[in-house]
């Protein structure tokens, strides 16, 4: 299968080597910093291209791999004949590609990427969704090659799964960040949170994350709750977030 790559970035990087070691054939690489298209290209034997005028239009397969505000503005621009278009995006619909393409999908890796952090694509789950039943089978086939776990989802499943990923992750991670601030303001480590952080992550791999809360809030202990928030004193918006977060688990278990 020829397949074209429209992206540089953290999806694009993964997604591209994962094909190519699944024997994948990645012909051309496009990206606005053309350098970073010659980076990734290199790595998957493609060849860089400037300009999506240069983009073939005979490709069996073209990834869109680009910024969500970027999707349509790039498949437009492209010339497509009989090809499949897919974007990789969780939270935006499949019919954004509508009249662009009559063969149209999605192809969405569950999973936070760095360029700089290798990824197992296998252990990762990749939800697809096609515009017709063919579709779905050929990116489900497709899915199947780089990845242990795939699941046939619709744009509104995929989107549930996207905004549960930001609490899950990117919300959780700037709650490090505030503890990281918190611990610095009294000279102390982030260091000495990494053992909890792994333990608290280990136990959710195994059971249902609401049975294994734990802290002041879900025993209802008000008494520490208070010494945190005096605590907090000077930070009222650290001190209203504390509270928030402490009612929301207090409110879950009734």
């Amino acid at each position: 299968m020829e397949i074209i790559l429209l992206g540089s970035g953290n999806i694009a990087t993964h997604l591209g080597k994962a094909l190519k070691m699944a024997g994948q054939n990645i012909t051309q690489v496009w990206s606005r910093q053309y350098d970073k298209a010659t980076e990734l290209g290199d790595a998957v034997g493609a060849r860089a291209v400037k300009e999506l005028s240069e983009i073939s239009s005979s490709a069996a397969l073209y990834i869109l791999a680009v910024n969500d505000d970027a999707i349509r503005t790039v498949a437009e621009q492209l010339k497509i004949s009989g090809g499949l278009l897919i974007h990789t995006s969780g939270s935006t619909g499949l019919d954004i590609l509508d009249g662009i393409s009559e063969r149209t999908g999605v192809f969405y890796p569950i999973q936070t990427f760095s360029k700089s952090k290798a990824v197992d694509l296998r252990k990762v789950p990749i939800a697809v969704e096609g515009n017709s039943t063919e579709v779905t089978n050929t990116l489900h086939s497709l899915a199947s090659r780089v990845s242990e776990k795939v699941l046939d989802m619709n744009s509104v499943q995929r989107r549930t799964v996207h905004a549960a990923a930001v609490f899950a992750c990117n919300f959780t991670n700037h709650m490090y960040v505030l503890a990281d601030k918190l611990l610095a303001d009294q000279g102390l480590d982030f260091d000495l949170l990494r053992p909890l952080i792994a333990e608290t992550a280990l136990k959710v791999q195994g059971a249902d994350p609401a049975t294994v809360q734990t802290g002041p809030a879900v025993r209802n202990d008000k008494s520490t709750m208070d010494k945190h928030l005096q605590l907090l004193a000077d930070d009222p918006a650290l001190g209203e977030l504390y509270e928030k977060l402490s009612q929301s688990i207090i409110n879950y278990q009734k």
